[in-house]
């Protein structure tokens, strides 16, 4: 499948990176290794596409967040019990 860089149009990759985010409480920030992200051969940006962005947030305020260290890997945050089913506070749906 032919991917288009969302920055210059240019052909990318599906490929995982570092990301840092900040817990929604906004006590601190914490590294995410191993994030999808899409890759750029022509422009180089490293991106997350929007529905990984959507799980990492989801995901952050779903669970236990002092369960997480100062980085933690994007299979392991995802595996992490929820303390809701979904998040009820997006009305973006």
């Amino acid at each position: 499948m032919d991917i288009k860089c969302e920055w210059c149009g240019g052909n990318a990759s599906s490929g995982e990176n570092t990301v840092y985010w900040e817990l929604p409480d906004g006590s601190r920030a914490i590294e995410i290794t191993m994030t999808p992200a899409i890759i750029c051969q022509e422009c180089d940006m490293v991106y997350q596409p929007d529905n990984i962005i959507k799980e990492i947030e989801d995901q952050l305020f779903l669970v236990d967040t002092k369960l997480i260290g100062h980085s933690i890997s994007f299979k392991e945050l995802m595996e992490l019990p929820r303390l809701l089913k979904r998040n009820y506070f997006d009305f973006s749906s």
